[in-house]
């Protein structure tokens, strides 16, 4: 499949399916096939930077303790510091709230012990634990402001428990241009991350929310 066989379909899914009276956001989704996913070594988390918007506002919650409280401030969307744990630990619906609201959270490195006692068994089965792969994990002096501007464009990929990956990479409002750009990038990370690369690619699908699905490639 080139570039081209992307951008056709791209033309062809912003068409077809009824218009709706809200923002569609594009899917990619890439169906896979001869991977033992029972084997350790075959299943993978990747964090991947798309060029552009997701087109959907991504929430970023800083965990952190005094040295990081006011870069978190200005930066963040949410911030718990390390007074505040007590609170969390008592009411877990506050946990599970705020798990709810936000995609990512950066927490301050030398705290990672304390955050995983009171928020591990909120955000760990949601996938959402503090992640060193996607740069979550950071020291008591870090600068915050350019993590949060990657985390804002960073789509979470998982290839776990089926055959399939699926990721937004745009919206209906944002230029074909801008969408075909984030779908390749998200395409080559895949591809890059099977074990057998282009071969482990049973077909590709470009969607809208609600709009049938378009395949990449088809005559």
């Amino acid at each position: 499949m080139q570039k081209n066989d992307f951008q056709k379909a791209l033309v062809q899914a912003r068409a077809v399916g009824e218009k709706r009276k809200f923002v569609q956001k594009f899917d990619l989704v890439v169906n896979l096939r001869d991977i033992d996913l029972k084997q350790n070594e075959n299943q993978k988390d990747l964090f991947v930077v798309l060029p552009f918007s997701k087109g959907k506002p991504v929430k970023v919650c800083a965990i952190v303790g005094p040295e990081l409280t006011a870069s978190a401030k200005t930066n963040m969307d949410a911030v718990v510091t390390t007074e505040e744990f007590p609170v969390f630990l008592q009411e877990k619906k506050k946990i599970r709230k705020l798990a709810q609201s936000c995609d990512f959270f950066v927490a301050q490195a030398n705290i990672m012990p304390e955050i995983a006692k009171v928020f591990g068994r909120v955000l760990g089965p949601r996938g959402k634990m503090p992640n060193p792969k996607a740069g979550c994990v950071v020291p008591p002096n870090a600068n915050l402001k350019p993590l949060v501007d990657k985390l804002r464009k960073t789509v979470k990929l998982s290839i776990k428990t089926q055959l399939s990956v699926k990721a937004m990479v745009g919206s209906e409002q944002m230029p074909d241009a801008e969408v075909l750009e984030n779908i390749m990038t998200v395409y080559e990370a895949i591809v890059k991350a099977l074990p057998s690369e282009v071969d482990n690619v049973r077909s590709v699908l470009i969607k809208r929310t609600m709009s049938p699905p378009v395949k990449v490639g088809a005559a």
